[in-house]
């Protein structure tokens, strides 16, 4: 990601966004791991202490061809959680017992985007999840957050075989909350992602820090501090 697209993603959710986004946006969709956990930047770097392993070592593991690949395909419901495990688990020289929940041991929930969420939803505002799926078994990182009772709907990429940043999964996320892309506002922390729902006219917002996140999103939807 170059400097200037970061800039213009960021321009997107600071300035341009926030002057139109009072009345036109009627949905809010959030991406799961890094907006509503734990910044993941952090939970790898807590994994690779855990772990004994270099710094950098996940995500050179994340960037080479056979992890791409493998992440892709466990997104897309192509093969299971166990196959990652043993996949990811060779390339970065690691056990594969449990990789995927050594790995998001510290994902943590963000309280404050969650609760700003909810606002949200009770202010009448269309809420909903949008999620690369890292499977459901053996560990499922979605145990107990009751998401689907918070959310309006709740969006896995293994559901529809259709993964971020196709931007036919973000319109058929909006059209599950009943709203075009051009009422929606989006938060992820990849900004390809941002890209992607921006080109569909998505009002979108890069989300690195939970407190910066719930601030932006009450600033945009209007809603009082708790």
């Amino acid at each position: 990601m170059t400097v200037a697209r970061s800039s213009q993603i960021r321009r997107l959710a600071a300035g341009a966004m926030l002057g139109e986004v009072t009345a036109l946006a009627r949905g809010l969709i959030l991406d799961f791991f890094g907006v509503l956990t734990s910044n993941m930047v952090e939970v790898i770097e807590y994994f690779e202490d855990r772990e004994n392993l270099a710094r950098g070592t996940f995500l050179r593991g994340w960037a080479d061809p056979a992890g791409r690949a493998l992440f892709a395909a466990l997104e897309l419901g192509q093969i299971s959680q166990r196959d990652w495990n043993v996949g990811f688990a060779k390339l970065i020289g690691v056990q594969p017992d449990d990789l995927m929940a050594r790995y998001l041991a510290d994902a943590y929930p963000a309280y404050r985007v969650l609760n700003v969420a909810k606002q949200a939803r009770a202010a009448g505002i269309r809420t909903a999840v949008l999620s690369n799926s890292l499977g459901r078994t053996p560990y499922d990182p979605y145990s107990g957050w009751d998401l689907r009772a918070s959310f309006d709907e709740v969006v896995f990429s293994t559901d529809l075989q259709i993964r971020k940043p196709d931007p036919r999964i973000f319109e058929m996320t909006a059209d599950k909350l009943g709203l075009t892309p051009q009422e929606c506002v989006f938060v992820d922390d990849t900004e390809d992602n941002l890209v992607a729902a921006a080109r569909l006219g998505m009002r979108v917002l890069l989300g690195l820090d939970e407190d910066a996140t719930a601030g932006e999103l009450r600033a945009v939807f209007g809603l009082p501090a708790l």
